[in-house]
């Protein structure tokens, strides 16, 4: 595979969303419950949510999943650091995404942080018994466990060794980056191919007749393809032929196609549909 370039054509992406679990262990109940239930030993721990009885800090913790999947689905794996590999064909795009993304998150939190001492004292009535003043920190604590973070850095050049070391030692330090290098990349190209085969692979499952019947499907199976369809040529940063060539022949399976209920619908579209995913399928080598 060519690596030539990724350095100009591609950067690394490092994305940290923090939300507040607002979960506390309660000892006194854990240890209530051993004795009711007769354990010999501790059998459990009992964490209580501190925030029960409102939505607004499970509508954060929602909402961070939301963007971290999204972030995956624009990126490629690169590190299990938590690095990611973002195409500069991406960037623009992926940039002012993600400050529209930040700005929302940021505004959900400012409205739960303001609420903080109303939901506290809500607490005390929904809790009941299991309330105590104690397990709530300050809404500056508070503020400080929430946080959205990025860092983009550029994709190191083969051979950029800031190292005063034997030439022996310097040509295996070359080779192993080289091979890790080539492993990654290997790695964030494999990726690409799995999302493009799981969603043919799901449109074959789905799109296959029940008997009679067409099997029920989500509005999602046709927006997700179209989604997939969109993004490869920026994921794409090694410019195999191949997945783009996949990739093409989806788009004009589902050329004309602008939602799932045509599928349904249709049994005739649905059956060419599905013919031509197959033939996606048998086609390339996944």
């Amino acid at each position: 595979m060519e690596s030539v370039g990724i350095h100009t054509s591609a950067m690394l992406i490092e994305l940290s969303i923090s939300t507040w679990t607002a979960r506390k262990l309660d000892k006194r109940v854990s240890q209530e419950i051993d004795l009711d239930k007769g354990t010999k030993t501790r059998a459990g721990n009992y964490n209580k949510n501190l925030m029960a009885g409102t939505e607004m800090l499970d509508a954060i913790v929602k909402y961070a999943a939301n963007v971290r999947a999204w972030h995956n689905k624009q990126t490629l794996p690169w590190s299990d650091s938590g690095l990611r590999l973002l195409p500069m064909a991406n960037f623009m795009e992926y940039k002012a995404q993600l400050g529209t993304l930040e700005t929302n998150y940021n505004t959900l939190v400012d409205r739960f942080l303001t609420a903080y001492p109303d939901l506290v004292s809500a607490a005390a009535f929904t809790l009941g018994t299991l309330f105590d003043r104690e397990d709530y920190p300050v809404v500056e604590k508070v503020k400080d466990k929430f946080g959205f973070k990025y860092f983009f850095s550029p994709v190191p050049v083969a051979g950029d060794f800031r190292v005063d070391t034997h030439e022996a030692a310097l040509r295996e330090l070359h080779m192993q980056y080289e091979e890790e290098f080539e492993r990654r990349l290997q790695g964030a190209m494999k990726e690409a191919w799995a999302r493009l085969y799981e969603c043919l692979d799901h449109m074959k499952d789905r799109l296959s007749d029940d008997g009679d019947k067409p099997k029920i499907f989500r509005d999602s199976l046709v927006s997700n393809a179209k989604e997939l369809i969109e993004v490869l040529p920026k994921l794409n940063i090694t410019n195999d032929p191949k997945l783009e060539q996949a990739r093409v022949d989806l788009a004009q399976a589902l050329m004309g196609i602008d939602d799932a209920k045509e599928l349904r619908d249709n049994k005739t579209v649905r059956q060419d549909v599905r013919a031509r995913v197959d033939e996606i399928l048998n086609k390339f080598d996944f």
